[in-house]
């Protein structure tokens, strides 16, 4: 631990949204990994329906809220979502006004970090979170898992 309370070292953070359909039915899916790689937090959330964008970043909301409370100061977060990577970073402007506010949400969870890293991998690198959003998908399309969407815009956070 640190003099400040909070643990050293990095939160490893990982999340995918995926969409059937643009729109379409929606999940999300993410983990929280320590420097070990052992796991600290999962989210696999069905969307309702909605765009392929809104589910990446709602996949990277949820990770981030379940795994507030584990107490890191840095965390490093890796995407396959160009567009997010690049909206988080600052390098791209967000021409939608139904991703402002996501983004604005994701800027203050990450506002309690003292080192932020943001990477974009390849796709074929993030299965694990792609299994999570597509199994809440298939989850929600049987019954089992209600949506945390209503509309676009009506979400839980």
């Amino acid at each position: 631990m640190s003099s400040r309370g909070k643990r050293a070292g990095f939160l490893n953070v990982c999340s995918d949204g995926a969409s059937r359909g643009n729109p379409g039915p929606a999940g999300a899916g993410g983990m929280a990994r320590d420097e070990s790689g052992r796991v600290l937090a999962r989210v696999s959330d069905f969307l309702g329906v909605t765009t392929n964008n809104v589910a990446e970043y709602v996949a990277l909301i949820r990770i981030l809220e379940e795994s507030c409370g584990l107490g890191y100061e840095n965390v490093r977060i890796t995407l396959d979502s160009d567009l997010v990577v690049n909206q988080v970073r600052g390098g791209f402007k967000v021409k939608s006004k139904s991703l402002a506010p996501l983004l604005s949400r994701v800027k203050s969870l990450l506002s309690t970090y003292r080192v932020v890293e943001v990477e974009h991998i390849p796709r074929e690198k993030n299965t694990e979170c792609d299994g999570l959003a597509n199994e809440a998908i298939d989850d929600g399309l049987a019954g089992r898992k209600q949506p945390v969407i209503q509309d676009e815009l009506e979400t839980l956070f």
